[in-house]
């Protein structure tokens, strides 16, 4: 039987399409109308003015930070639980990533551990929380605590497109927002990311730092160090197609949740990642936590059986307060993401999930516990 994936490319006619439209067109380089396109379709579908498409949601974190003026020996708050994408980004500005622990509730970044760390004494030049796993933080909690604090915030919304908070799209928090479209995502430009943002001075900084910082000269003239950033129009051309879709990817991605509580519920030590009270979460992951004293196996067993099985499972983010790179850094608190990272797992919940394959995770799940 073929090989079940975590979150493979959701990828079809349409989106071949595009792709040949684009290719026809002429127009292949990191510019044009379907770079134009994407840029004005991504600001719509996160409530924002302006969007600027990116060759990775870590350039779009990168380049957001250079725009807030972030730099060598700054310090950024940022949630423990996430990718090292993320705290990559801080380093890579010369900044010091500050850890901040989840809360139960939404496993995103704890707002009582953020009043602590903005309470402890001097200047954070920015808060970058991670909408982790399809879901939003809160953030009726989180911005009240930045503008007290006069912190900028940067939402990192690379997991959640399409999700929402208080009605709210995920993009359309903080000062700008950033957004990803690997292969593994919801939407899908093979590579491939984007920063959303209401101030057009900071979109229009992106766009120049993400195309080498070329001064306008009818020669090559540089007078800041620039990046090579920008999307293609060929990729930026899927990238529309996928987004055009986005409704249907979500409700898909929804439906192996709600199959997987149903059918897993039962299973003693097992619990799913809660869906706050406030949050529309994409489940862009369907995420179970495995507590072995009462479920007479662990997440480690599990999903070692389902691999034998050939199908894909894989534990929650290690948070970067305990990956070696960053073990030097501050952290506020910690003690819940170790234990998400310990006992969570992530199952199969592509878009593109048969129902079929869905039948034979839930399956070696269920075998795993005798049941």
């Amino acid at each position: 039987m073929a090989r079940i994936y975590l979150s493979p490319p959701d990828v079809g006619l349409e989106d071949r399409s595009a792709i040949e439209r684009a290719v026809e067109s002429g127009w292949i380089a990191p510019l044009g109308p379907e770079v134009d396109g994407l840029e004005t379709e991504l600001a719509a579908a996160t409530g924002r003015d302006h969007g600027v498409a990116l060759s990775s949601g870590t350039a779009a974190l990168h380049l957001g930070l250079l725009a807030l003026g972030v730099g060598p020996g700054d310090r950024v708050l940022v949630s423990s639980l996430t990718f090292a994408a993320t705290a990559n980004a801080i380093k890579y500005t010369g900044a010091v990533p500050v850890f901040l622990d989840s809360d139960r509730a939404t496993w995103n970044m704890d707002p009582d551990l953020l009043a602590e760390a903005l309470g402890s004494g001097g200047r954070f030049a920015a808060c970058v929380p991670v909408d982790i796993y399809g879901q939003c933080a809160d953030y009726d909690r989180i911005e009240a605590l930045c503008a007290e604090h006069e912190v900028p915030l940067i939402e990192d919304a690379a997991e959640a497109l399409g999700s929402t908070y208080q009605g709210r799209k995920a993009g359309n928090f903080g000062v700008m927002a950033t957004l990803s479209f690997n292969g593994n995502k919801i939407i899908t430009t093979s590579g491939g990311g984007a920063l959303v943002t209401d101030r057009e001075d900071w979109a229009r900084q992106t766009r120049w730092l993400a195309t080498q910082a070329r001064d306008p000269a009818p020669h090559y003239e540089h007078t800041t160090i620039g990046y090579n950033y920008r999307l293609s129009n060929l990729l930026a051309a899927l990238g529309r197609s996928q987004l055009a879709d986005l409704d249907r990817r979500v409700e898909r991605r929804r439906q192996h949740n709600a199959f997987y509580r149903e059918a897993l519920g039962d299973l003693p030590g097992v619990a799913f990642m809660p869906e706050g009270a406030a949050c529309r979460s994409t489940f862009w992951l369907t995420c179970i936590t495995i507590d072995p004293s009462t479920a007479g196996t662990d997440r480690e067993q599990v999903r070692l059986y389902l691999e034998s099985l050939d199908i894909e499972a894989r534990p929650v983010w290690k948070p970067m307060h305990l990956q070696p790179v960053f073990a030097e850094y501050q952290a506020f608190g910690g003690a819940v993401s170790a234990d998400l990272f310990e006992h969570g797992l992530c199952l199969p919940s592509g878009s593109n999930l048969s129902d079929l394959d869905r039948e034979r995770v839930v399956t070696g799940v269920r075998d795993t516990f005798g049941s």
